[in-house]
C-alpha cells in the first residue's frame, strides 16, 4: 500500500472512533449525570525510508467535556443534584468510582445505594446509612444529611487527585486512576438530578459531518485501489 492508501486509512479509523463515540453520546443523552465525549485528531508524523516524512491522522485521544448539565426537579428525598464541581464517590466490587448522578435507595440496613447497588461514601469514606424507620430526610448544600432533625453524616464531594489519570468507567462514572481528594466549595440540591449534558441536535448534526467525511474518505480509497489496479493491469499486458 502506498502512502495515499496508508494516510487515508488512518483517518478512517479515527473517524469509526469518532462515530462510535457520538453515538455513545446519543444513546445516553437521557443518562442522569452522563458526561458528554469527544475525539480529539492529531497529526502523526512518520519518517519514510530515503528521505521525507508521511503525515497521517491520529484519533485515539478521548475527551470529555465536564460542563454542568440542567438540573431537573424531581422532589425525591434521596435525590441529590452537584451544583459546581465535584463528584460523588461511591464503591463498587471493582473499587471506588466518582460519579455526577446523584439517585439514590436505601438498602434494607439502610445503607444508600446507587441503582447498580453501589454504596455512596461519606465526606470520611464510610457508607452513607439513614434509619429504615426516618419519617423524614434533609440534605442541607454542604452535604449535612439528617433524619427526622437529626445529623447524620456529611456527603462527601471528590475530585480525583491527578485529572488525567481518569477514565470513564460503565454507566456515568469514572475510574479516578488512583487518589481522590475532597472538596469543600461544591454546593448539594435536594429533590435534584442533574441530566446529562449532552445535546442530542448537536450529536446528530455531528453524526451526519462525520459519516459524511467517512463517505468521502471511503471514495478515496476506492479511487485509489481502482488505480493501483489499472496500473498492474497496464504493466501487466
Amino acid at each position: 500500500m502506498d502512502g495515499a492508501g496508508y494516510i487515508a486509512l488512518s483517518r478512517q479509523a479515527g473517524l469509526m472512533r469518532a462515530l462510535d463515540t457520538v453515538a455513545q453520546n446519543i444513546a445516553n443523552a437521557a443518562t442522569t449525570g452522563y458526561r458528554r465525549e469527544g475525539v480529539i485528531f492529531s497529526e502523526h508524523v512518520v519518517a519514510q525510508p530515503g528521505g521525507g516524512a508521511l503525515a497521517m491522522a491520529n484519533g485515539h485521544v478521548r475527551r470529555t467535556d465536564f460542563t454542568q448539565a440542567p438540573l431537573r426537579q424531581t422532589d425525591g428525598p434521596l435525590d441529590f443534584a452537584i451544583e459546581g464541581t465535584g463528584f460523588f464517590l461511591v464503591e463498587t466490587p471493582r473499587g471506588q468510582r466518582l460519579t455526577r448522578a446523584g439517585h439514590f435507595t436505601p438498602e434494607a440496613n439502610g445503607e444508600l445505594v446507587t441503582p447498580a447497588g453501589h454504596r455512596l461514601l461519606d465526606a470520611g469514606g464510610a457508607p452513607v446509612f439513614v434509619p429504615p424507620d426516618a419519617a423524614g430526610v434533609a440534605l442541607a448544600p454542604d452535604g449535612t444529611l439528617s433524619a427526622d432533625g437529626r445529623a447524620l453524616t456529611r456527603i462527601g464531594l471528590y475530585a480525583p487527585a491527578d485529572p488525567t489519570a481518569m477514565r470513564r468507567a460503565p454507566g456515568a462514572a469514572f475510574d479516578p486512576g488512583g487518589a481522590v481528594q475532597p472538596l469543600e466549595e461544591a454546593r448539594l440540591m435536594q429533590g435534584f438530578l442533574e441530566e446529562s449534558n449532552v445535546e442530542p441536535v448537536a450529536e446528530i448534526a455531528r453524526m451526519i459531518d462525520v459519516q459524511h467525511a467517512y463517505e468521502l474518505g471511503q471514495s478515496l480509497i476506492d479511487r485509489e485501489d481502482e488505480r493501483i489496479r489499472s496500473v498492474i493491469r497496464t504493466l501487466g499486458a
